[in-house]
């Protein structure tokens, strides 16, 4: 799937949050959107616990989208995507 398509790979040594983190996935713009994000980790958890320290982290991440509808002329978006 995809007319964009974006993967990355990060490792660290060490890794430690000093919060939880917030992250969130937005394609601003018009028309409806179909898109997939998803990620592999290795040596984290899904949620992790802030202060605790990660040792040998491996994070993948693969994100896909397409515009599967144009927007009506004349009329903006809301902002937000279908998916």
């Amino acid at each position: 799937m995809g007319d964009i398509s974006f993967c990355s790979t990060v490792h660290a040594e060490r890794l430690r949050f000093t919060q939880e983190p917030l992250t969130d996935v937005r394609f601003p713009g018009t028309g409806t959107r179909e898109w997939t994000s998803h990620s592999h980790r290795i040596h984290l958890p899904d949620t992790v616990t802030p202060g605790q320290e990660y040792q040998d982290v491996t994070v993948a991440y693969h994100l896909a989208t397409r515009l599967i509808r144009e927007p009506e002329a004349g009329r903006d978006g809301d902002g937000i995507a279908d998916g």
